[in-house]
């Protein structure tokens, strides 16, 4: 298929390479699974040489997934090859990853070297690493700041030797779209054996291009795409994965195909996020929690008249479930409207106008208006269904198993519960569950402090889901516990308002 782009994603080598995302070989096949459903075609599951632990993980990974093609890192030296291929036994689709570095700044001052040698090495290394597997796959290093006569010249000798697909790398993040388009138009035109191999792309993200510049190699030819979930990597990430399907989804006219199931991009980000410890950034383009979000008035105004006035991707395609309106002082009548008829409010006109006039007043004051705030501002009593924190008490230590004690007053009526967990914030919810007997999943919990120091303000920012969809809350507080347990209430009473 000519215009099928293979997704090769590099979560587990490239991703894990960020500092404090490290994984253990349960998270790493836990995240592999999610990644063959997701539909990518190869999965980069480490780099085997590095450490055991690596070399562990790829053969755990190799034994659970079965129809991605698995690969493993090599540098141009036989004793990684011979790691990568003890790693990969038990792949059922097997590749290895050899490289050497092609710009004149690597060869001279990483390797000390020529560029005759470094030349030998490439060819060496693809042509022992062929002995033993078929699919080799062959990178450039730092092919973006390469000579591109000389660089042609490596193409052509690595395939030659036997490589499957050729990596051409943008490694520092360095070049320009149309520059690296070019680059790959280059050697289309003057590597004479270049239909033999698949061209793939390699763009990380210093300076904010990583997409353009992949999808920039796309469209001169390149037909594989090596990317990370949510965009993580060394130094400022890589090209995202959900970016770049998103982008040939919505762009039907550049005539690309992928095999990712889009609808599982929104859970698979999550996923990542929450194992690797890795927020996403709230305006993240197709995964963020903003990214379908809007709180001005004219947007919103006019996504509910159509949603494509606003939206360019359905946010069904990506596993979320609906847009947001949040509420805020920007939002006008219509969307204050829209949301009282979804809390089952009918009004009129005028006591729209009304209603609207004292939304401003108190939108002033606070950052989003809630839902139970509106129910205020058309005169019915927010408390009847309001859920109060009336206590909190919290045990944790070590060796002390977590234990909370939670004190609720829900519609009048008192409850508590004692509960346990993996620390004092996880007894708290286990505690609160136990009490309003709603099943829900956390998918996000955010804390941040707000002007620093020890004795600071907390905020805490909670996302929930409940029956396929998204509920927000947000707590402070000078004790952390406190903040997430106000967050994790705030976010509950929108359901028990429902």
């Amino acid at each position: 298929m000519k215009n099928k782009v293979y997704i090769f994603d590099t979560t587990l080598r490239d991703g894990e390479q960020v500092p404090g995302c490290q994984l253990n070989t349960v998270e790493k096949i836990e995240i592999a699974h999610a990644l063959e459903e997701l539909g990518v075609d190869i999965i980069e599951a480490g780099f085997p040489i590095s450490s055991p632990g690596d070399f562990q993980s790829i053969v755990e990974i190799s034994k659970a997934i079965k129809t991605p093609t698995i690969c493993a890192l090599t540098r141009a030296r036989k004793e990684d090859i011979d790691a990568a291929v003890a790693s990969l036994q038990y792949a059922k689709h097997k590749r290895i990853h050899t490289g050497i570095g092609a710009s004149d700044i690597h060869i001279q001052y990483k390797f000390n070297s020529t560029r005759e040698k470094i030349l030998e090495q490439a060819i060496e290394a693809v042509s022992y690493a062929k002995k033993s597997i078929e699919d080799v796959e062959f990178y450039a290093e730092d092919a973006g700041r390469a000579d591109l006569p000389f660089l042609a010249q490596m193409v052509k000798a690595v395939i030659q030797a036997g490589a499957t697909v050729v990596n051409i790398p943008d490694t520092t993040g360095y070049c320009l779209p149309h520059e690296f388009g070019n680059k790959i138009n280059y050697l289309y035109e003057h590597v004479s054996n270049i239909e033999e191999a698949i061209i793939s792309v390699h763009c990380h993200n210093d300076l904010g291009l990583a997409t353009a510049n992949s999808m920039s190699g796309l469209h001169n030819g390149a037909r594989q795409v090596e990317v990370t979930m949510n965009g993580i990597g060394e130094r400022a990430g890589n090209a995202a994965l959900e970016e770049i399907t998103m982008i040939i989804k919505t762009h039907k006219e550049l005539g690309f195909t992928t095999g990712i199931n889009t609808k599982k991009i929104y859970d698979t980000s999550k996923h990542v996020s929450r194992l690797m410890k890795m927020p996403v950034q709230a305006n993240k383009s197709i995964v963020g929690r903003n990214a379908f979000a809007h709180s001005s008035g004219i947007h919103q105004h006019g996504l509910l008249k159509k949603r494509e006035t606003y939206e360019i991707i359905n946010p069904v395609d990506v596993g979320i479930p609906a847009s947001s309106i949040i509420l805020t002082a920007r939002s006008g009548r219509a969307a204050i409207q829209h949301r009282l008829k979804s809390l089952g409010f009918e009004v009129t006109k005028t006591d729209l106008d009304e209603i609207y006039k004292n939304f401003l007043d108190l939108a002033d004051k606070k950052r989003e208006i809630t839902d139970e705030d509106l129910k205020t501002l058309i005169g019915r009593d927010s408390q009847e269904n309001a859920i109060r924190l009336d206590l909190l008490e919290v045990v944790c230590g070590n060796p002390i198993k977590p234990m909370a004690l939670v004190k609720l007053n829900v519609d009048g009526k008192e409850s508590q519960s004692t509960a346990y967990g993996n620390g004092p914030v996880d007894a708290s919810f286990n505690a609160i569950n136990s009490i309003l007997k709603k099943k829900v999943r956390l998918d996000e919990f955010l804390i941040q402090a707000i002007t620093g120091g020890s004795d600071d303000m907390g905020k805490v920012h909670i996302q929930i889901k409940y029956k396929d969809v998204l509920y927000y809350g947000f707590g402070t507080d000078t004790d952390i516990v406190v903040a997430s347990v106000r967050a994790y209430l705030d976010a509950l009473q929108k359901i028990i308002s429902l």
